[in-house]
């Protein structure tokens, strides 16, 4: 179900990816500022992916599975 946050839609899957890259990235003892840097973000940007904020694009999440070794 799509819901609106800061005038544009995401959904239950945005939220859920961004809390399995945060589970993944606190797992590995990495601040969002370094896993900013690891994917070509400013943390800032990271912080709205793990929040569900902003969706990932399919090729962004094929590079940060890479960099937080996880399929």
């Amino acid at each position: 179900m799509p819901k609106r946050k800061q005038g544009r839609e995401t959904t239950d899957v945005d939220d859920h990816v961004g809390m399995r890259i945060r589970e993944r990235r606190i797992m590995l003892g990495l601040t969002q500022c370094q896993l900013g840097e690891m994917i070509g973000v400013t943390y800032q940007q990271a912080h709205k992916y793990e929040r569900g904020i902003n969706r990932v694009s399919a090729s962004r999440l094929y590079t940060i599975a890479g960099k937080l070794n996880s399929p």
